[in-house]
């Protein structure tokens, strides 16, 4: 099942497709993680959930929209800040971000903090026309970091730092240290949880 949903979420953001047409639709990814692997947490663990979509409050790329992404992530982490679980970020096709109107960071996630409020992993990431028109990108074993807020529409926050790549592209608000951190993003519609 696993496969299966990972599966689905690359052909969505690898086809284009534009099912994704607005926020709070139907069809917005959710959590890329299947029920097993989202066990029940120990008692000296933590599980960290979310899907849906999220809004920058601001236009990063100048393009005259405000900029946004769609998210999944579910990880349980353990008291000695270990982890299991997976990570999906991307923009399905229904609106541009740096110009891109496909990209996607998908990922195991490996380890978090005790609290559930951060959580770090290696990711595979997609990209189609950032190197010209029709070309797809794939990077692999970029390291990531997700810090999140619980909370719905509003409240919750998610914020994603690839590490040591993209360092000063559009959208990077810590530019200079070998990263590509992105602003923090607040939920439009979904749900993060932290238990």
């Amino acid at each position: 099942m696993h496969r299966s949903l990972h599966s689905t979420a690359l052909l969505a953001a690898a086809l284009g497709l534009t099912a994704c047409a607005a926020p709070g639709d139907a069809f917005a990814p959710r959590a890329a993680i299947s029920s097993d692997r989202a066990a029940a947490p120990s008692p000296h663990s933590v599980q960290v959930t979310g899907g849906g979509t999220t809004t920058f409050g601001a236009d990063l790329d100048s393009d005259g929209d405000v900029d946004g992404s769609h998210f999944g992530f579910a990880a349980v982490i353990a008291g000695d800040g270990s982890a299991h679980g997976d990570f999906t970020c991307l923009m399905a096709g229904n609106a541009n971000f740096l110009g891109l109107r496909l990209m996607a960071v998908q990922g195991p996630v490996t380890s978090g903090t005790p609290d559930g409020h951060s959580f770090s992993g290696t990711a595979t990431v997609k990209v189609l026309n950032a190197f010209g028109p029709g070309v797809q990108s794939i990077f692999h074993g970029i390291p990531f970091i997700v810090t999140v807020t619980a909370g719905g529409p509003g409240v919750g926050t998610l914020q994603l730092t690839v590490l040591g790549v993209f360092d000063g592209v559009s959208g990077d608000v810590a530019r200079g240290n070998g990263n590509y951190d992105l602003a923090r993003e607040t939920l439009t519609t979904g749900q993060i949880t932290i238990h």
